[in-house]
Order: structure tokens, then sequence, then C-alpha cells
């Protein structure tokens, strides 16, 4: 049988679907079987998950899964780190326990890229509705391309994104293992286009990037066969008071049909709109996952449209150590801070070392309030209040916020506390897209 370019293997999941860690190897395995045999190829395999900051998108077990399958046909593993910091010993083997570690390689999104091609200005330009004018590079690490892999595994969670609408798929490929220029021209293409204008939809200008980039230049590297969950809550574990995450849905295929499959359900899952808008919202960072504003800006960039004006956002954030994942990336932020787009798209204009580091510019246009509401950080003893301060948000002190909002006790979503204040609790914004209905709907 030949390889057809768009075919679901699988497609399971429902909002109240809970697929367990049993179930989803059975299914996997099914699946790899069948698209293994439609190559009839016996070379070696590279597996794309995510890197420690997606933990809770099962891809450290379904990684685990193929690993076992492939055995020997297992060529390397290499986290899609995009812009991030590589994954530790200890975090490899916690989040990938069953593959051999001498099977990992480390993505660095500056030296190892090869370009495919480039999309023309004009293109980019259209499909961007006029916000930004430059070509495209479609680029990749060069293990994609110049390996001798017969196949590529790509794995990952299918969720609200801020640059891309919904997460995974071709952004696995394009900015997980992506260059400097690929990554800074989408992401800033995304933030001028209008981070609010994208989150939780799936044909977004920077989406159509990656989808084109693939039409024309896909052929130059293995076939890709996709592997995506879709997580939602649980509700809060009563003996322990923690809170879990289920895996509401799974689906398995090549090309485009079983990532929109996964769109439509997490679209149901991961989205939470609500009547009223939030005037004070408290939302938590895993010190396991994020130790940056980098990545704990979710915070931000996932309740942005359910704030209220004039609201707060508390963020606690017991594990920052910095702002950047890269160094570079760090210092920008230090110098510019976190300001309104059209302060940033200023700056981005006239100097030189923001205009030549435009995921940064996106990142700063994206972790700001717009002057909206206020944003508190708490953050641990690595980072100080005067650095919090430096970047444009207010600091908070954490074991007075801890104390004060017992994480233990509260419930997901809405909770009144004994004194009358009512507060919004978001245990992991990694997890989902909380926004007003009403503002949410108003976007084109």
């Amino acid at each position: 049988m030949t390889l057809t370019n768009n075919e679901t293997l699988l497609s399971k999941g429902s909002p109240e679907t809970e697929i367990s860690e049993r179930e989803m190897e059975e299914l996997v395995n099914q699946a790899l079987s069948k698209a293994i045999g439609k190559l009839n190829q016996t070379g070696p395999v590279l597996i794309l998950p995510p890197d420690i900051t997606r933990f809770h998108s099962r891809a450290g077990v379904l990684t685990d899964i193929c690993s076992r399958q492939l055995g020997s046909r297992l060529g390397a593993v290499m986290p899609a780190l995009g812009t991030h910091m590589p994954m530790s010993q200890e975090e490899l083997k916690h989040m990938f326990p069953n593959t051999p570690l001498d099977k990992f390689r480390v993505h660095d999104w500056r030296n190892d890229i090869t370009e495919l091609g480039r999309i023309d200005a004009d293109w980019v330009e259209k499909t961007t509705h006029g916000k930004v004018r430059y070509d495209w590079p479609v680029q990749v690490n060069k293990l994609l391309r110049d390996g001798g892999f017969s196949l590529i595994i790509s794995i990952g969670q299918v969720v609200p994104h801020e640059v891309a609408g919904l997460a995974n798929h071709l952004k696995n490929i394009f900015v997980g293992t992506g260059g400097k220029e690929a990554i800074d021209k989408s992401h800033f293409a995304g933030a001028s286009y209008g981070m609010e204008r994208m989150m939780g939809r799936i044909d977004t200008p920077v989406r159509l990037m990656f989808d084109e980039g693939y039409n024309l230049f896909g052929q130059k590297i293995p076939p890709i066969l996709y592997i995506l969950t879709v997580i939602g809550p649980k509700t809060r574990d009563q003996n322990t008071g923690s809170s879990q995450e289920a895996v509401r849905g799974l689906y398995i295929g090549f090309g485009r049909d079983c990532f929109e499959k996964a769109c439509e359900l997490s679209r149901k899952v991961n989205i939470d709109l609500l009547e009223e808008p939030i005037n004070k919202a408290i939302v938590y960072l895993d010190p396991k996952e994020f130790r940056t504003t980098w990545l704990g800006n979710k915070a931000v960039y996932r309740t942005r449209m359910a704030m209220a004006d004039n609201a707060e956002l508390l963020v606690l954030a017991p594990g920052l150590e910095r702002f950047g994942e890269d160094l570079g990336a760090d210092k920008l932020i230090r110098k510019y801070g976190y300001r309104p787009t059209e302060v940033i798209l200023e700056k981005a204009s006239k100097e030189k070392d923001i205009s030549e580091n435009l995921s940064a510019a996106a990142h700063l246009i994206h972790g700001s309030s717009e002057g909206r509401f206020l944003i508190r950080y708490c953050p641990g003893p690595k980072v100080s209040r005067s650095e919090i301060e430096s970047v444009g948000y207010e600091w908070g002190d954490l074991k007075e916020a801890q104390n004060r909002y017992n994480m233990e006790k509260l419930a997901l979503g809405w909770n009144t506390l004994d004194d009358g204040e009512r507060v919004f609790f978001i245990s992991n914004p990694a997890l989902g897209l909380w926004a007003e209905r009403q503002r949410f709907m108003s976007k084109p």
C-alpha cells in the first residue's frame, strides 16, 4: 500500500473521554504498525517530542511507547526545543524514563539549521493582511533533511497558542526544530497581526505560513507521522487536593486531517468562555515547568481576553530564575520590558538589537496587558523585586500571596474567600485559554 498525503490512522476523543496509559499504548502500537507498513521502508526513525515545558502533554509516555515498538529502528529522539533551553539529564530521565538516553539529540536553533526554501514577501504580506512584508525561510534542523531517516514521528499536544492559534502539527517542525530567522519572523508576524485575533483558531496567518512552507518544500524531508493529544482537566482529587489532567483525545495520521480533528476537540476542551470578565485572577506556575517569564507568561497570554479593565493578574512563580530562555533574549527583555504593542513596534523599527531579534519583540508584545490591567509577579528567591519592576510588572511577596490564596483549598475557576473576595484560579495556564465570551466571539 502506498502512503497517502492526508490519512488519519486514529481518531479518538470527546470532552468526556479518558484514555488510560494502557489504552494509549495499544492504540499507538496499532497506528504505528499501520504507518510503518504503508511506508514500506526499513530505515531509521526520528522522533520529535516537545520538551519538559510540555510535560503534561503525555508526550513523554508516547515517546517511550514509540521507542519500545521501534526497537533497533529508533534512530534518534530530538526534543523540539525551538528557542528553549536544552533539557538536563535529570529532565530527560523524568519525562522519557524508558527511552535510551544515548538516542537523544539537542536542537540548536542558531547553528544546526538547514533552509528548505523561502516563501516570497508578497505572499506573506497578503496572508498577514499587510501587517508585515518580508520573505519567510522554511528552516528545519539539518538532522531532518540529512540524517538518513525514513520517517519522522512528531508528537505533541494541541492546545490554544499565542503564535499559531493552536499549537503543534507543523509548528513542531518549523518552530520546534526551526532556526532563528524563521522563528523571529513567524512570531513577529503573529504579534503584528494580533494575538487575540488568533488564539484558539485554526487557520491563522502563521498557521498558513507553516502549511505553505510544507506544501512547497516538504518533499525535501521524510514523511511525518503526527501523534497528537488533547489534554483536559479532571476534577480536583478530594483526597490529595491536587488537580490532574486527562487525555481527552488521541489523533494519529499523516497530513492535516488529524490535526483539524484534534483542533475541533481542543476548542471544546481547552477554551473556557466566561460570561463575565475576571477582576482578580490567581495563576500558579509549576516550578518544574516554568523557570522563565518567556514560558511563564502563558499566565498573561492565556488569560488576557478574560481580564476586566483595571483588574489584577497575580502570578505565583516559585521557580522563576530569569526572564529569557535564551540569554540573548533575557538581555533584551531586561532592556525593553513588557510594553504595549505600539511601543515595541516602534522600538523594532528603530533599534538594531531588537529588530534583529523579532521573536523577542513578539514576546514583549505578548507579555503586555496593553495597559488594561495590572500584572503582579510573585517570584521565588532567584529574581528580585527590582528585576520584576524593571520589566514593567508589579512585584508581589510569594509567601504572603500563598498564605492568602491557599492552592490546596482553591477550586479551579471561581472562588469566594471567607472575607468575600472573589477570585478566579488557574493551576496551569499551559492547558487552556480563558476568555470573556463576548470578547472572544467578537474577534475575527
